[in-house]
């Protein structure tokens, strides 16, 4: 079988984050399709993370989204305010900075004396599927730009659900089981589209005193299968390196960033990492030198989680064997685990 070609979009201190031409399986033959299956497993196996270009969503729909979230978030603070995030369970709504504080801590006061001390520098808002019984989103109304916020969020929301499916097939193939594998546990769409914007901040909030590092959101992994990150052309995203220094995931140009979370971590019997990573401030562009402030940033981050309702157990090939591994977690309902990491983290 002939190899896919495989560049690396960051090589650094033992950390290689493959560049992946998903083009090759989306259109391929079926042996540039298994390569390109095979280099994104390794990719998850060995960094947790892969950039993907040719992944089928057009620059201009991403730009699109961009464009809306950042009206959204000019919104007047009351407005937002009223769409508050809710609940873990339903993990939908606005949320205001300094309300979350990402870590991977689980106990409530270390926590929030965290939250406290280095506060993450961002608000977001939290979108899910828009046909769940209990859960509804919080729309903006009132306003014709809301009603197109809706739908274009929506739309985007389900061309993103589409390549979660397709990123999972490739990663069933990569692991020799049935393509479709994971296509009962994606399809129901149980995952939450995040729209951040990291407002602009003093230059003097970064040169702290007291020995601490501000960022804009702390060290963490993810908790779902895997997240779908669209970066703006500033950055900020660095991950931790096998020597545990932090590395820039710089940006390239209509690629996606993909990392795997605790969820698939667990799913594959840690097969598959689930890496460490954080947003700091970054670097400021020439232009940007003389100001008193860094100017504002945007991303966007599409968390894929298996259906609620589905039990978690190790995956087939993961453990037994000719892999020679136990299992190493019992079963775990998605939904309860999900929403057990979101209650530590608000």
């Amino acid at each position: 079988m002939a190899q896919t070609k495989v560049e690396s979009a960051v090589s650094k201190d033992d950390l290689v984050i493959p560049l992946i031409d998903f083009g090759q399986f989306l259109n391929g033959n079926s042996d540039s399709k298994k390569s390109t299956a095979e280099a994104i497993l390794h990719g998850f196996q060995n960094a947790g993370f892969i950039y993907l270009k040719n992944h089928g969503i057009p620059p201009s729909t991403v730009s699109t989204v961009f464009d809306h979230s950042a009206k959204f978030f000019k919104r007047p603070q009351e407005q937002k305010d009223g769409l508050r995030w809710y609940s873990p369970e339903a993990n939908r709504g606005y949320v205001a900075q300094g309300r979350e504080k990402v870590t991977d801590l689980e106990d409530h006061d270390a926590i929030e004396a965290l939250r406290k001390s280095i506060p993450d520098l961002k608000e977001s808002m939290e979108i899910g599927r828009d046909d769940e019984p209990g859960r509804p989103n919080m729309w903006p109304e009132g306003d014709e730009e809301a009603k197109e916020f809706r739908q274009q969020m929506m739309n985007f929301f389900d061309t993103c659900k589409g390549l979660h499916m397709q990123v999972m097939r490739a990663v069933a193939l990569g692991l020799g089981i049935d393509e479709s594998w994971f296509d009962s546990f994606t399809d129901g769409g149980d995952n939450t589209l995040r729209l951040l914007h990291y407002p602009s901040v003093s230059k003097k909030t970064f040169r702290r005193d007291d020995g601490l590092e501000q960022v804009r959101a702390g060290e963490h992994s993810d908790y779902g299968s895997i997240t779908l990150l669209f970066q703006d052309s500033r950055g900020g995203l660095q991950v931790r390196s096998p020597k545990g220094t932090f590395v820039d995931a710089t940006p390239i140009p209509d690629t996606i960033v993909i990392n795997a979370g605790d969820l698939l971590a667990r799913w594959s019997n840690d097969t598959i990492k689930s890496t460490k990573h954080r947003v700091v401030e970054p670097p400021p562009k020439p232009e940007h030198e003389g100001l008193d402030e860094y100017p504002p940033r945007y991303s966007i981050a599409y968390f894929c989680n298996p259906n609620f309702e589905k039990t978690i157990e190790a995956i087939p090939g993961t453990f037994g064997g000719e892999s020679g591994m136990e299992k190493k977690y019992e079963g775990i309902n998605s939904g309860v685990y999900l929403a057990r990491r979101l209650a530590a983290t608000y």
